[in-house]
């Protein structure tokens, strides 16, 4: 089993922050109380419910839980790291496994058909 983290990572700067964003999580933003946030679009209730459910089972399993705001056909999803009371290297990490998690849909080469409203499932 792996060992857990005990310690605590530097906050990065705002600077840093708004320079990564762009190019590694370009649906994040900064926002002006101090967290990375991204408001999931969903298709209606169904997948908004699977949407919240897969963030809060890659979050726990992180060990790293964020702030969510649930609606009919969206989530926004907020990440900081709260024993050091800003953004670290673990927002980064857990927003990257959620954009690829949910975003995952099967190629078309692949046997699995896929969601038939793959366009409008989670944007």
């Amino acid at each position: 089993m792996a060992k857990m983290a005990t310690t605590k990572l530097p906050i990065l700067p705002n600077e840093e922050i708004m320079n990564r964003l762009p190019k590694e999580l370009p649906k994040w933003e900064l926002d002006n109380e101090g967290w990375i946030k991204r408001i999931f679009k969903t298709d209606g209730w169904q997948t908004t419910l699977m949407v919240v459910n897969t963030v809060a089972f890659l979050a726990e399993a992180a060990w790293h839980h964020p702030d969510m705001y649930v609606t009919w056909a969206k989530v926004s999803v907020k990440l900081k790291t709260h024993n050091v009371g800003g953004i670290t290297e673990k927002d980064f990490a857990l927003a990257k496994k959620i954009d690829e998690v949910i975003g995952w849909m099967p190629g078309e080469d692949s046997v699995l058909d896929g969601n038939p409203k793959r366009e409008k499932w989670v944007s």
